[in-house]
């Protein structure tokens, strides 16, 4: 059975409470929910359909997507001949990474995520009525491992809050002086290191490395003692155009997949002692977590919102029209050891200054060639608020004003055993479209001779 696919951009519900919402500005428009059940509040429902790469007993890497608790086993759907009107070629459905999905191109991909929806919809009697095939498609998401979705050959890293550019320029310059002088005019970033992308639950060991224990001081080796995190949300391409051609800001949005929740682990003391003049290196390079669900922009199309107003004026090939910002609400929490979790920070990725066109705009205007599945994340987003602030470095002002935490404890910077959890989601008309969470457990650095 076939029937009219829905705009699902604009028509948006809660499957399993059968509580049903729209946003559609029609009020006859066919409303979606799903035969599955979907516990009310998660991240997600039917509208979401995140992508994403798990395993489970007998079921080696796969693509998969999410519906509430339940993971939907896109290579077994392809086996059993039920994506084949996607045009998508079986053997790119039955990969074990996103990459060649995704050079398939946005078209395509938006093809297949309405065929979830379609066959998951509760009209739809075509799986709903197969009982007999749900044990190969469908699996407890407590089931699975997830892993990193796609194999990242190149990362890139924005600086794109100007809160956080500001608060940090406040810390370690003259407060009049907080931005350099390029940061109004382009999206700052530098070339991260893909090889050390852990998916969310991986535990690091703290890094080693140089640093000096007093500004007069000479510099030591020892266990990082200014361990961060770094609250930011990545995009993954689709892929970009040939080297030596640029993608224009209104392109850009056509080349990006979605978005994932990103923790860009950061040593404070080696950053300062090594990042000039050249910048990061081993105080970054040793981790950044990220969670396993990518949420495809088609998802997000209901939570634009405006950016802010750019003075001075940005060159030609940075202006854009439309709405380019996403309003996704965003915390970190800290977990101790003993238990107890504090959420220490609340931001949105609204606040960040140059949104995601103009970053893949600037990255490119030179001629630079992006790859179906190269990663770019957006740098620390703090809001003006001090809660809102995306990093320890910023909560404690360099470690001058402890975080407190509700087991009495307090926290200049991240310790042995705290595990860091980040959380996103957007929220309109009662309708929650997430990305789940990311969190890693931090572990006393290894001896020296076991490195």
């Amino acid at each position: 059975m076939r029937f009219q696919r829905v705009s699902t951009a604009v028509k948006l519900v809660n499957a399993a409470t059968m509580h049903l919402c729209s946003m559609s500005v029609n009020p006859n428009a066919h409303v979606v929910r799903s035969w599955l059940p979907c516990p009310a509040n998660s991240d997600f429902p039917i509208q979401n359909i995140p992508l994403g790469v798990f395993s489970a007993p007998g079921r080696p890497m796969r693509i998969g997507t999410r519906l509430g608790d339940t993971i939907i086993d896109i290579f077994m759907l392809a086996e059993c001949d039920l994506l084949s009107s996607t045009g998508i070629p079986r053997a790119v459905l039955m990969e074990t990474r996103l990459n060649r999905l995704l050079k398939e191109g946005r078209g395509p991909v938006k093809k297949l995520r309405d065929r979830l929806i379609e066959l998951f919809d509760t009209n739809n009697p075509e799986l709903r009525d197969n009982a007999a095939l749900h044990p190969s498609v469908m699996l407890p998401v407590n089931e699975a491992v997830m892993h990193v979705p796609c194999a990242i050959g190149d990362y890139t890293d924005f600086y794109s809050s100007r809160q956080h550019a500001y608060n940090v320029g406040c810390m370690f310059r003259d407060p009049a002086n907080a931005l350099l002088p390029n940061w109004l005019h382009l999206p700052v970033g530098y070339h991260g290191r893909a090889s050390s992308i852990i998916p969310s639950g991986e535990s690091i060991h703290r890094p080693c490395g140089q640093y000096k224990p007093s500004p007069d001081a000479a510099p030591v080796f020892g266990p990082s003692r200014q361990l961060d995190f770094e609250l930011e949300v990545g995009f993954f391409t689709y892929e970009g155009k040939p080297l030596g051609q640029r993608i224009s800001t209104a392109e850009a949005e056509d080349r990006i997949f979605g978005l994932s929740l990103f923790n860009d682990w950061s040593a404070r003391d080696l950053q300062a002692w090594e990042y000039v003049p050249l910048g990061p290196f081993l105080g970054m390079n040793f981790a950044s977590s990220i969670s396993p669900w990518v949420v495809t922009l088609d998802a997000l199309e209901p939570f634009r919102v405006a950016g802010p107003v750019q003075e001075p004026a940005v060159l030609p090939y940075l202006q854009y029209d439309g709405m380019k910002h996403y309003d996704i609400a965003l915390e970190v929490a800290i977990l101790t050891a003993g238990g107890n979790e504090t959420v220490i920070c609340r931001s949105n990725f609204k606040h960040l200054y140059w949104n995601m066109a103009q970053q893949l705009a600037h990255h490119t205007v030179n001629g630079c060639n992006v790859r179906a599945g190269d990663l770019m994340a957006s740098g620390t987003i703090s809001g003006d608020a001090p809660d809102s602030f995306g990093s320890m470095l910023e909560l404690s002002w360099k470690g001058t004003k402890p975080v407190k935490l509700n087991d009495g404890s307090e926290r200049k910077f991240i310790e042995d055993g705290d595990t860091v959890i980040m959380r996103g989601y957007c929220e309109k008309v009662g309708i929650r479209i997430g990305f789940g969470e990311v969190q890693s457990t931090v572990l006393p650095a290894l001896p020296f001779e076991a490195a």
